[in-house]
C-alpha cells in the first residue's frame, strides 16, 4: 500500500487512522516489523508467534538474543493464555491495566508463542497497553504482539515517530505517527514471585502505587538474571557523555534542565516530576542532535515517578 506524501526517508511514516492501522496488520500477518506508539514510548511490533518476524525485531534493533521481548496482548484473557497468573498477579492487572505496567509471569506449556520472545526464560514478560492505537492495531489484527522500544538496542527511547525514523530509518517498513507519548518512560515491569512481588524496572506506576494494591512491599532484588528489557547496566545512552545532578554546566555542555535550573530544555518548570518524565527522551534526542559535546541534567528529586527518570539516567551514563 502507498501511502505518498506521508513518506520520509526510506520507512513509511504514516498518521495513524484506520487505513494505516488496516496496512500495518497486513504488515504484521506478512511476517514484517512495525513501529507503533504506545502510552510509554514507541514500540517495534512482530506477531509474536512469527519466529521469522521477531528475528526481525532482533536485527533491526541490534538486540542482543539474551533479551526477552515484551508481548502486548488484547485483554485479560488474551495475557491468561500466554501467563500463569496467581491471585497476586490477578489484582495488580486488575488495578493497573489496560496500562504502562508489564507483568513477568510463568509461562503457559503451551503459549502460542515462539521461544524467541522470552528468550528461552520459562517467564514471559507480558502488557496490555492503554494506547488507542496499540489497541486498535491489536483488534485489527487479532494477533498478539512482541514489541519493544523502536530504537537502536541501548540507545535513546524514541517519544515521537521522528525519533524512531531517526534511530532505525529505513529498517522498519511503516512508522505510525500517533504523536508524542504521554508517559515518555517505558512501563513498570514487575515480577510475580511465589512469595512476593519485585520491581525489574521503574516506571509510571510506581511500588508505592502497587504496595496499595497487594498489602505488602517489593521483595529487595537478589537475581541478576536478565528477565525483561531494561535490566542492562548501560542503556538508554546518547552518543554523548552525559553528567548528572549538574546546577550550573560546563562550556560546550548542554543542560537538560529541570525547576528553577532552566537549561536548553527544561523538563518541567514548573518541577512536576510526570511532565519531566514525558519530557525526558525527547530531551535527549535534542541533546544529542545538538552541536554540544556533552550533556549535562539537572539534578531530578528521586521520589515518585523521579525514580524512574534517575533510574533512566544513571543507565545513559554508563560507557
Amino acid at each position: 500500500m502507498m501511502f505518498g506524501s506521508n513518506t520520509l526517508g526510506n520507512g513509511w511514516v504514516v498518521p495513524a487512522d484506520d487505513a494505516a492501522i488496516t496496512a500495518a496488520a497486513q504488515f504484521l500477518h506478512a511476517g514484517q516489523i512495525v513501529a507503533i506508539p504506545t502510552e510509554t514510548v514507541y514500540g517495534l511490533a512482530a506477531d509474536a508467534q512469527n519466529a521469522d518476524a521477531v528475528a526481525r525485531i532482533y536485527a533491526a534493533k541490534g538486540r542482543p538474543d539474551f533479551n526477552p521481548l515484551i508481548v502486548h496482548v488484547a485483554d485479560i484473557s488474551a495475557a491468561r493464555k500466554l501467563a500463569v497468573f496467581n491471585d497476586m498477579a490477578e489484582r495488580i492487572a486488575d488495578a493497573f491495566w489496560p496500562g504502562p505496567l508489564t507483568l513477568v509471569l510463568p509461562l503457559q506449556p503451551d503459549a502460542p508463542i515462539t521461544r524467541a520472545v522470552t528468550a528461552g526464560l520459562p517467564t514471559i514478560a507480558i502488557r496490555w497497553s492503554a494506547h488507542p492505537v496499540m489497541q486498535a492495531l491489536l483488534a485489527k489484527s487479532g494477533l498478539s504482539l512482541a514489541a519493544p522500544s523502536a530504537n537502536p538496542s541501548g540507545g535513546i527511547s524514541p517519544t515521537r515517530a521522528e525519533h524512531v525514523l531517526a534511530g532505525l530509518g529505513g529498517a522498519v517498513p511503516m512508522i505510525l505517527d500517533g504523536g508524542p507519548c504521554a508517559a515518555g518512560l517505558e512501563s513498570t515491569i514487575v515480577a510475580i514471585r511465589d512469595d512476593g512481588w519485585e520491581i525489574l524496572r521503574p516506571g509510571p506506576v510506581t511500588p508505592e502505587d502497587i504496595e496499595r494494591v497487594v498489602g505488602c512491599k517489593p521483595l529487595v532484588a537478589q537475581n541478576t538474571t536478565i528477565e525483561a528489557p531494561g535490566q542492562m547496566s548501560s542503556h538508554y545512552a546518547p552518543t554523548k557523555p552525559v553528567r548528572l545532578n549538574v546546577t550550573a554546566p560546563e562550556p560546550a555542555e548542554w543542560l537538560i534542565g529541570f525547576g528553577s535550573i532552566s537549561g536548553d530544555y527544561n523538563l518541567s518548570a514548573s518541577g512536576n516530576l510526570a511532565q519531566a518524565a514525558a519530557n525526558l527522551f525527547d530531551a535527549m534526542h535534542h541533546a544529542d542532535a545538538s552541536a554540544a559535546r556533552s550533556i549535562a541534567v539537572a539534578p531530578i528529586p528521586r521520589e515518585g515517578i523521579g525514580i524512574a527518570i534517575n533510574d533512566r539516567l544513571n543507565r545513559a551514563t554508563v560507557r
